[in-house]
This record gives C-alpha cells, sequence and structure tokens, in this order.
C-alpha cells in the first residue's frame, strides 16, 4: 500500500533530523579531540555520509530489507541492490523515503567507530572498516531486528526482540566496532604510564563538544519519535516517545555529573554531555513501551552504566578518546534489557511484557538473547576486520605521525590557521 503524503512528510522530516546527528558527531567529535587531528576527524565524519549512502544503495539496503532468509536478505536477484526493488510504480514514494530514512540511521552507526578509533587509525582503515560496517555487518543486524524476516521478529519469537529505534540494532553495532577498534589499535602514545594511570589528554574544544551534543539530541528526536514509520494512527505513541526520549537524555546528564562530582569534586562539562548521551541510547530501544517515570529511571542507570564502563576500559588499558563504546555499546545493550524490565503489557502488547511489571521473563529472556547475538555478531566480525588490517600493517599510523597530528601528517596542513591577520 503507498504511503500517504503526510506520512511521506513525516519520514522525510525525520531524515533529514536524524541526518543532522552527522553535524552534530563532526562537532563532539572535532571537540574531543586535540587540535592536531582536527581535520582528520572531520574528514571521516563527512566520508561516513558519503560512503554510507553509497554502500547503502549498492548492498547493504538489499541485506537488510530485501527478501532473503532469517540471516541476511537480497537472496533474489532483484532484492534491492542499488534500489532495484522500486518497481515500475514511480507514484509510491514508499521505497525510496524508506531508503533514505534507514540510510541516515546507516551512517550514524559507522559514525560512531570515529571517535574511538580517534587520533591514530590509518585512513586507508578507517575507509574499509567504514565499508565494511556499512555494506554488511550493519545491514545483517538489521535484517534480524526490523526487516520482518529475520530471526528477531515475531515470526520467531512471540513478541520479537523490542528495540524500537535501535539501542542494539544501531548504537550497540556502531558501539561494539567500536570497541574492536580501540582494543586492536592500542592506546594513543602517552595516553598510560608503566604503572596504569590515565594520563589526561583533553579536547581542545569544549564549545564544540557540547554544541554538537545539543544537535545530537535534537536529531535524536527524528531518530526515535519518527520510528514509528507514519504519523496517522501514531501521533500519541510518537508523542510519548519525545517525552520518553527527553526524561532519559536529562536523567543521564545529570546522573554522570552527579557521580563525576563525588568522585573527583570537579562539576566539568564533559561527563554531564556524555551522560546526555548515555540516556538517549539507553531509552533507544524502549521509548515507546515504557511509561515516563521508567524512562526517568532508565536514564539514571545508564549514567551509572555509562560512568561504570568508562572506567572499566581506563582500568584495561584500553583508549577510546570519545568513550565511544561505553555509550553506544554498554548503554545500548542496557536499554534493549531495560525493554525487557520496564516494557508494559499496553507497550509491548502481549502477555509477556515487562518483568517489573509481571509479565514474567520471557521478554527479558529475548532481550538478553538479542544483545548477547548482536555483541557476538558485531565483536565477533568487526574484531576479525581489525585484526586483519593489524596484520597487514595499514591499521595504525606511525608513532611520529601520530606524534606530529594527522592534520600536518596526513592532510595537507593544520585545520586552524592562527598566524592569518
Amino acid at each position: 500500500m503507498a504511503m500517504s503524503a503526510l506520512d511521506t512528510l513525516y519520514l522525510l522530516f525525520g531524515t533529514t533530523l536524524v541526518f543532522l546527528m552527522q553535524a552534530g558527531f563532526a562537532l563532539l567529535e572535532a571537540g574531543c579531540v586535540r587540535a592536531k587531528n582536527t581535520k582528520n576527524i572531520l574528514l571521516k565524519n563527512t566520508l561516513d555520509a558519503c560512503l554510507g549512502a553509497i554502500l547503502w544503495w549498492a548492498c547493504g539496503y538489499a541485506f537488510a530489507f530485501a527478501p532473503g532468509n532469517e540471516f541476511i536478505g537480497g537472496k533474489e536477484s532483484d532484492g534491492g541492490y542499488f534500489l532495484g526493488n522500486t518497481g515500475e510504480d514511480t507514484a509510491d514514494a514508499t521505497p525510496y523515503i524508506w531508503w533514505m530514512f534507514q540510510w541516515a540511521f546507516a551512517a550514524a552507526a559507522a559514525t560512531i567507530v570515529s571517535g574511538a578509533v580517534a587520533e591514530r587509525c590509518n585512513f586507508t582503515a578507517y575507509l574499509l572498516y567504514s565499508s565494511v560496517i556499512t555494506g554488511f555487518i550493519y545491514p545483517v543486524v538489521v535484517h534480524w531486528g526490523w526487516s520482518g524476516e529475520g530471526w528477531f521478529s515475531t515470526e520467531f519469537t512471540p513478541n520479537g526482540f523490542v528495540d524500537f529505534a535501535g539501542s542494539g540494532i544501531v548504537h550497540m553495532v556502531g558501539g561494539g566496532a567500536a570497541l574492536m577498534g580501540a582494543i586492536f589499535l592500542g592506546p594513543r602514545y602517552g595516553r598510560f604510564r608503566e604503572n596504569g594511570e590515565v594520563v589526561d589528554m583533553p579536547g581542545h574544544s569544549t564549545v564544540l563538544a557540547t554544541l554538537g551534543t545539543f544537535i545530537l539530541w535534537f536529531g535524536w528526536y527524528g531518530f526515535n519519535c519518527c520510528s514509528t514509520g507514519a504519523i496517522e494512527g501514531n501521533q500519541v505513541t510518537a508523542a510519548k516517545v519525545a517525552v520518553t526520549t527527553t526524561l532519559s537524555a536529562a536523567a543521564g546528564g545529570v546522573t554522570t555529573l552527579g557521580i563525576h562530582v563525588y568522585m573527583y569534586q570537579v562539576p566539568d562539562v564533559g561527563p554531564a554531555l556524555n551522560g546526555i548521551l548515555a540516556g538517549l541510547v539507553s531509552i533507544t530501544a524502549p521509548c515507546a513501551v515504557v511509561e515516563p517515570y521508567a524512562a526517568f529511571i532508565i536514564g539514571i542507570i545508564g549514567g551509572a552504566v555509562y560512568f561504570g564502563s568508562a572506567t572499566m576500559l581506563k582500568k584495561l588499558q584500553i583508549d577510546d578518546p570519545l568513550d565511544a563504546s561505553p555509550v553506544h555499546f554498554f548503554c545500548g545493550a542496557w536499554g534493549c534489557i531495560a525493554s525487557g524490565l520496564f516494557g508494559t503489557e499496553a507497550g509491548i502488547g502481549s502477555s509477556d511484557y515487562g518483568a517489573f511489571y509481571g509479565g514474567g521473563g520471557k521478554q527479558l529472556g529475548y532481550q538478553i538473547a538479542g544483545v548477547i547475538s548482536i555483541a557476538a555478531w558485531t565483536c565477533g566480525m568487526s574484531g576479525i576486520m581489525f585484526a586483519a588490517m593489524k596484520a597487514a600493517g595499514i591499521l595504525r599510523v606511525s608513532k611520529e605521525d601520530e606524534l606530529a597530528g594527522l592534520d600536518e601528517s596526513h592532510h595537507g596542513g593544520a585545520a586552524y590557521d592562527f598566524k592569518s591577520t
């Protein structure tokens, strides 16, 4: 059935909001790296959108949504490669607008990784991992959960894996790949002393990071609210999702800042920014199936999950400059689990609903199984990819180039010209 003009406009508006998140990621990541690596991180963010569009058009969309099997789509010859499944009915905008909306999500998943590998990843390696994530690793997980055919869907489990807008399908995939990238690259030179003590390497612009975070929060309303897929008949759900998204983000920011002040007696802005993002990632899966008070609790726990996982990675001497994996991978996993704890009967729509509401543990079990599956696939495949690039000697830049800064050594000069008058 053709999508109405109003629903088409709604999804087109949502697409622009989600795409604006690329600007948010660019500002956040640029602000959180040192000035000598600004052009490098901005170019990676730029190409995430460009490469993402080409790979999503060529094969990613087909692997995700075209007819196939429980594991992957694109089995049929007309299964969507290069948008080959649009058919002759050019009056129906549905395949085009759905492709656009989902491309914006795919580009976001790939962009998450660039923060974790910042300041020391070879540009050739970046091009390879971004292509593989957008063209294969991410689409497979999308097919599992959102195609209606994958093994996460209701065809294979009574309620399916409840991930309304992508805590697991988008953020765990990006965050898991980010974690593997950080592990195989190793820490930046000078990040850890021999006794394991962490050496602070602050980003060069708190202003950029803060502005980027607010743009991401703004774009998240497209990410979550517009995941209803249509506005006609779904206006109540979309409005509720806006409320739960807001409360979780706010709770995450306040919680993380509170923990940081308790631990270090310094009310710094950085933890609050990542806490906001932690709350947003945490609510992305359950935003449509939980009540506002539950969203507040989910955000509080999300902030604590972020802080604890970021601290753990530093103890393990895993250097993630933007804390991309704590925010997206660990908080994404929490968000998926939260659906099985706080999901109401009305929200989930069957007798197997949230464990905290007396629905038993079945839905929680589905959520945990989904989290384990996404983690295994994403970390396994991206781990193989990064290990292969490391073995080939193309993963990391030289020590000299890293110390000089990637802007000067790889991109023709510094991002800032302080000598001009």
